[in-house]
């Protein structure tokens, strides 16, 4: 015992998975069946010897797995255990018998990320573009060391230039601020801004311009996030443009502005949002980043969160059998906000299956888009999930740009990744799990207001629509592969 003790202290990241699932084993039945593989190597039949010393294995484990290393989580090029794909793992999360709450929730969350889960963050969500922003500049304007911001838009307008300017005056403090935003999202941005930030001090690249990778041009850097100092964090849907809100832009025109969602969280969850700013930024060009290990943090109250993050050949199937999972594991509700609705087979029926077991699987999807196409590309899947029982809402008050999900009112994901191809295969995409029953409330009543603006779509109207709308819908939806 005391052997094993010294090897969990000296190498924590290399025994981490073996002994969480040692210690799940004696408690949780799910545990015993994802540790099953385990079993088979006779690793777990030599620690049944060892005898009732549990005790020590469990203090050293809270003295080591605190201390994290700075690695991207999942890995490149892991394959998925089978029984934790996206088409097998409801099986599991279903079996859980508290649900969203059950504890072994985030064990199973964790089998599929390779991810920590983060306690002890203070979390704020932002449903307008003005209230997020002004929280954005205030963050920026505190900041003492660093600031790393990464956008697939960034626009050269009133929103822009006013990130612009404040960025400045934090290089100006002696911050350090990098900047990376994606060529294609942001083409409409001339060179003069991206020569005006790296003038005042700012270093800033942009992700696959079209020279000198036109092969790359597929793969894109859709990920919103914001983090400062590496104690605050944003993340979420909004990009930063004028279409989420500017005094200037309101007093010129009255339209509501997109309604979208973004998260805040202060706390060790923002410490791996920037490891994930690293990996594209490093793949952009930009200067190393020095990314030390997240030391013990001592136990405080605050959301607990899953960092959910992914690009082409990293964390796609991740992230779907996460999807997968909580939507399994529901026992009462699953709303859902989605700007983009062009899913695959796989989610309509792990949507389907929900409803069909007597959960409350809502999805709000726009009523209006700046993409026409994938909104009919989504309209292809209604007749199936109408049947199935999901309840099917469109947004009426403005364009939707939200990417949410909250069910039981406590599981809450909010990020970047819409439910199409493209999330799931093409970009690199950023998503928060957050386990906290304030949260869900907040999303909760977010949900409610919004169904408030929105027109419910039913069977019987839905088999009304005119015959050139259903060829338009049909159409749509074998071609989005390409959306």
């Amino acid at each position: 015992m005391k052997h094993l003790a010294q090897i969990v202290t000296q190498h924590p990241f290399h025994v981490d998975c073996i002994v969480d699932r040692v210690i799940c084993l004696r408690e949780n039945p799910l545990s015993a069946c994802l540790g099953a593989r385990l079993n088979s190597t006779g690793f777990l039949r030599h620690l049944a010897q060892i005898g009732a010393k549990w005790s020590t294995i469990d203090s050293t484990m809270k003295r080591t797995r605190r201390r994290l290393l700075p690695t991207l989580r999942p890995r490149a090029g892991r394959t998925l255990p089978p029984e934790l794909r996206a088409s097998n793992v409801g099986r599991l999360a279903s079996g859980l018998k508290g649900g969203l709450r059950d504890p072994e929730l985030e064990v199973l969350l964790r089998k599929i990320d390779e991810g920590p889960i983060h306690g002890g963050n203070r979390v704020e969500l932002f449903f307008e573009g003005d209230e997020a922003f002004e929280s954005k500049r205030r963050a920026i304007e505190n900041a003492e060391s660093e600031v790393l911001l990464e956008s697939y838009i960034l626009r050269d307008d009133t929103t822009g230039r006013d990130f612009l300017e404040v960025l400045a005056a934090g290089v100006r403090r002696g911050v350090t601020v990098r900047v990376l935003a994606d060529a294609f999202g942001s083409l409409s941005t001339g060179t003069a801004y991206w020569r005006e930030m790296k003038g005042r001090g700012i270093e800033v690249h942009l992700f696959h311009p079209f020279l000198p990778y036109p092969w790359f041009q597929p793969f894109r850097d859709h990920r919103k996030i914001l983090v400062i100092d590496r104690r605050i964090a944003f993340t979420g849907g909004m990009n930063l443009g004028e279409e989420y809100g500017s005094v200037r832009r309101r007093r010129r025109k009255k339209a509501r502005t997109w309604r979208d969602t973004d998260v805040r969280i202060e706390g060790p969850a923002a410490w791996e949002m920037a490891i994930v700013f690293s990996e594209a930024w490093m793949r952009a060009g930009g200067s190393e980043l020095e990314l030390g290990p997240l030391e013990p943090q001592s136990a405080a109250p605050g959301a607990r969160i899953l960092v959910l993050d992914s690009r082409p050949g990293r964390g796609h199937r991740e992230s779907a059998s996460v999807l997968s999972a909580v939507v399994a594991a529901a026992r009462e509700s699953v709303w859902i906000t989605n700007a983009y609705f062009a899913p695959r087979r796989l989610a309509v029926e792990v949507l389907g299956s929900a409803a069909q077991h007597g959960v409350d699987v809502r999805l709000l999807l726009p009523g209006k888009s700046d993409l026409p196409v994938v909104r009919h590309a989504g309209h292809g899947y209604f007749d199936d999930l109408l049947r199935r029982g999901v309840r099917i809402f469109e947004y009426q008050s403005a364009n939707l740009h939200a990417k949410s999900l909250v069910a039981d009112g406590f599981a809450t994901i909010v990020g970047s990744s819409n439910l199409d191809f493209r999330s799931f295969h093409f970009n690199a995409e950023s998503n928060v799990v957050v386990l906290d029953e304030s949260v869900g409330k907040v999303m909760v009543d977010a949900f409610k207001r919004d169904i408030a603006d929105s027109i419910e779509i039913t069977a019987a109207e839905w088999n009304e629509r005119t015959l050139i709308h259903q060829l338009g819908d049909g159409i749509a939806r074998r071609l989005y592969p390409i959306l």
